[in-house]
């Protein structure tokens, strides 16, 4: 658990799943709301970053998914849920930095795409998981990791803004931006809603968060404000499949 747990019971037993495409400002609200509740943290996209940064760095064919499939088990993953400390190893390497790098960027879909690498880390999710009090972000949590998530959330905006957003963060980084960010956010959209394997996909529970106008700040306002909501009026839905944003429609005020 991180640091100063909170003491709400409910709060200590909630799981926040937000899933959404690549740029949707996932990492930033959850790790943002995770401090503002004093949950932990879970950043599943790393866990599958961190298995391609491997296969690359043993030769291993990223596009070949049975050598994939045939390697994956000499992984050993440390993951911290601390959210102000989020770092993960491979086999005892702080790989934190690298895997954000763009020959792991250009790779990981092809990674993520392979049944047993899936089957593995999906057991390691829901192991870290644990008792709850936690917030995941991914592509599938809502849909096959936690598919009894105490609240799930589908964080998207415009796939302009998304571009645009995701080459700042990369350039703060120090990493170089693709030249053509549009058009890898759209591959990226491609290839994670069509792979055969828990695809990205909204769950039919989900609040949509359309951040297209939207500050971070008001993003993790709004997404906090969604939890508390859920946990003070259990069995009441937050409008499923409801467009949610700032103006739109506010947890408690409908």
């Amino acid at each position: 658990m991180a640091p100063d747990e909170p003491s709400d019971p409910a709060l200590r037993r909630a799981v926040l799943a937000v899933d959404g495409p690549s740029g949707s400002g996932k990492s930033s609200v959850s790790r943002g709301v995770a401090r503002r509740l004093r949950l932990r943290y879970l950043d599943t996209g790393a866990m599958y970053r961190a298995v391609t940064w491997w296969m690359l760095a043993n030769g291993v064919d990223v596009d070949d998914p049975d050598s994939v499939a045939s390697r994956v088990g000499e992984i050993g993953l440390e993951v911290s849920t601390d959210p102000e400390h989020a770092s993960i190893a491979v086999n005892g390497t702080d790989v934190s930095g690298p895997i954000r790098g763009p020959e792991v960027t250009a790779a990981v879909s092809a990674v993520s795409a392979v049944p047993a690498v899936r089957a593995r880390l999906v057991d390691l999710q829901r192991a870290a998981v644990g008792e709850g009090g936690i917030v995941v972000e991914g592509r599938d949590i809502g849909t096959v990791v936690l598919p009894d998530a105490t609240l799930k959330v589908f964080l998207t905006a415009h796939e302009s803004v998304r571009s645009t957003r995701r080459a700042d963060e990369l350039r703060e980084r120090g990493i170089p931006a693709p030249a053509d960010s549009l058009e890898s956010i759209r591959r990226r959209d491609r290839l994670d809603s069509t792979r055969a394997v828990s695809p990205l996909q909204r769950a039919e529970d989900a609040v949509v968060v359309d951040a297209t106008d939207l500050g971070l700040g008001d993003v993790i306002d709004l997404v906090a404000r969604l939890l508390l909501d859920r946990l003070a009026r259990p069995g009441v839905g937050s409008a499923p499949a409801a467009l949610a944003t700032g103006q739109q429609w506010v947890a408690g005020q409908q």
